[in-house]
């Protein structure tokens, strides 16, 4: 196949009559098959194609995780366009933004609050002709129209039948011929990076790399037909459109549901076998497990403790390839029962593997899952790789590492350190930037701007972002990421964690509090629950610096965070601190907190 539309198409051949696709319905879940999701596209393609999406066109899609923002986007690229990914959370200026770079003509829009995004910067993106709204209402300019109207097939009266077509309609658009006409290398993405500083670069990815990260998941066998996917991630990001192939290549049906607040329900719901998250996830349900607790105390914390420290050593002794002693076998098999065995309940129970990517997990985290027989495995790809490159597999985890490379990738460690990725999945460029693209490809290899390196067996192990190593006064470096992960998971109140120190005598801290898991424990000592009275409050800062102590332990001392500070708010994609993949933009915090960090060093 040449392209992600033959891929569905092939998909609806071989099994048509399987289950594609689990969406909420009412107090409920609905399914449809292949077969059923392969007509709804079909019939969109046709509609889009008399709207003018088509070859070198673009076409944004503005709107939160779930069935629609799937259909469209496979409509989208059924037609010969491309799909402008655009985060439901982006200001109307950076929504302006991206349609505007790309040459978007259309935009596919959730609801009438986007729309009303859409209309307040009307006058800054000309070219956009037509505006399509999921949930919401047409205009009488024509400006809008309902994605319902366009679900039936085009308006000139093409075929409604089901299958393949041939050609006949007023409007020419074959369904087959159009999927058909797709090369290979025919632009199918462009996901503009959030990034940390600077503005956001469009990445132009193929078809052809998308086929092949998909191709190489099937090809290391970590999915079969009978998995239950759960997605809630953003399919803005690269990520979440990986998943999104990689299913339709493997034939696994998807419960879909980009709600946050329902993630906990849905898992116990849903019973699924395999969920992807960022680490950001994982980190929130370890710290409420502990909080809770700790907030229990007595036996149930002694317990706790004891099966925690229990499975760590079991864990520690698989990684290390040794055998476990019988005794500690069989304390363990005591732990499972009181404790994880509960947590494994949570999600339902069936899960046989988490899927972690888009930034760096704690070692701490992915011991405390695997122990509990809810093993993470952490991967590593960027938006410019197709977000996938390498993976640890079930049979060979080894925390601390992203795994190996997928099968076809490349990978190089520079002199300096810096990591380098060849091979199919790597981008284009970056669209109209040329010298941009210029310096992250050199003679097809990525520069990732990530340092690492690979141990005796091919793994790769980050070690932090080029850019975000931190240079003390002093001339030592210090990874602020590592230090990062580590206090959060010492810590289950905390929600981000931020290491300053760059070209300082010494390293520091701002830290924020999870209000969702500190306010109960706060209740329950009887401390303020407000964030700016509990954050001075010296129980909560005793709670911190006892974490951090337990971090700097365990360091150098020109790595140790010397002092720190509790912040009254947390870090928000709002405010501008964080990127809507929840990275910390790590120059908004500086120069949004820089009289809290100049004071360390007063």
């Amino acid at each position: 196949m040449s392209s992600i539309p033959s891929l569905l198409r092939d998909r609806i051949a071989a099994t048509p009559d399987a289950e594609a696709y689990r969406v909420p319905s009412g107090d409920g879940w609905t399914s449809l098959t292949w077969r059923e999701v392969g007509e709804r596209v079909r019939r969109l393609a046709l509609s889009l194609s008399e709207l003018g999406s088509g070859p070198d066109t673009r076409v944004s899609i503005l709107c939160s995780t779930r069935l629609e923002w799937i259909i469209c986007d496979l409509a989208v690229l059924a037609t010969g366009a491309a799909t402008t990914t655009i985060y439901p959370s982006n200001t109307a200026a950076e929504s302006a933004f991206v349609i505007t770079d790309s040459g978007s003509t259309i935009v596919i829009a959730e609801n009438d609050e986007q729309v009303a995004k859409l209309r307040s910067v009307q006058k800054e993106v000309p070219d956009v002709t037509r505006v399509i709204v999921i949930d919401g209402s047409p205009s009488d300019d024509g400006w809008v129209v309902t994605l319902a109207s366009l679900s039936e097939g085009p308006q000139s009266g093409g075929s409604q039948s089901g299958g393949s077509q041939s050609g006949g309609d007023d409007g020419g658009a074959d369904y087959d011929a159009m999927v058909d006409a797709i090369g290979q290398h025919d632009l199918a993405t462009l996901i503009y990076t959030s990034g940390t500083t600077g503005r956001p670069k469009g990445v132009e990815l193929t078809h052809d790399n998308w086929l092949y990260a998909a191709g190489a998941v099937r090809e290391i066998d970590l999915l079969s037909p009978a998995d239950l996917h759960f997605l809630w991630l953003p399919l803005s990001h690269s990520f979440g459109k990986l998943l999104e192939v990689v299913m339709i290549e493997v034939g696994v049906a998807t419960a879909i549901d980009g709600r946050l607040d329902k993630i906990a329900e849905n898992l116990g719901v849903l019973k699924p076998t395999v969920m992807a998250a960022a680490p950001r996830i994982f980190e929130k349900i370890h710290n409420t497990v502990a909080a809770n607790m700790q907030r229990d105390g007595g036996l149930k914390l002694r317990i706790f403790n004891w099966a925690r420290q229990t499975g760590a050593r079991v864990v520690r002794a698989r990684q290390r390839g040794a055998e476990v002693p019988f005794s500690t076998r069989a304390e363990y098999a005591l732990a499972d029962r009181l404790v994880f065995a509960k947590l494994r309940e949570r999600f339902g129970g069936r899960i046989r593997f988490f899927i972690s990517g888009a930034a760096p997990l704690s070692q701490d985290i992915a011991e405390f899952f695997d122990a509990a027989g809810l093993t993470i495995l952490e991967g590593y790809g960027l938006t410019e790789t197709s977000a996938g490159s390498f993976l640890n597999l079930p049979q060979s985890v080894r925390f601390g590492t992203v795994g190996l490379p997928f099968p076809g990738t490349g990978v190089r460690i520079a002199d300096d350190g810096e990591i380098l990725i060849g091979g199919r999945g790597v981008m284009r460029g970056y669209h109209g930037l040329p010298v941009e693209t210029a310096e992250a490809l050199e003679d097809g290899w990525l520069r990732t701007g990530d340092i690492g390196e690979l141990d005796e067996a091919g793994r790769l192990r980050i070690t932090d972002r080029k850019k975000e190593l931190i240079k003390t006064s002093g001339g030592k470096y210090v990874a602020p990421t590592y230090l990062e992960g580590r206090i959060k998971a010492a810590c289950p109140y905390l929600s981000h964690v931020f290491v300053h120190g760059d070209r300082r005598n010494y390293v520091t801290a701002l830290v924020t509090l999870d209000m969702d898991v500190v306010e109960p424990w706060a209740r329950a000592e009887s401390l303020p629950t407000d964030p700016e009275e509990l954050r001075e409050h010296p129980r909560m800062r005793a709670e911190v610096e006892k974490a951090i102590k337990q971090v700097n332990e365990g360091e150098a001392s020109y790595a140790t965070v010397k002092k720190f500070a509790i912040l009254g708010g947390d870090f928000t994609v709002e405010t501008g601190e964080l990127t809507p993949s929840l990275k910390i933009r790590r120059k908004a915090v500086e120069e949004r907190h820089g009289e809290v960090l100049d004071a360390f060093y007063a």
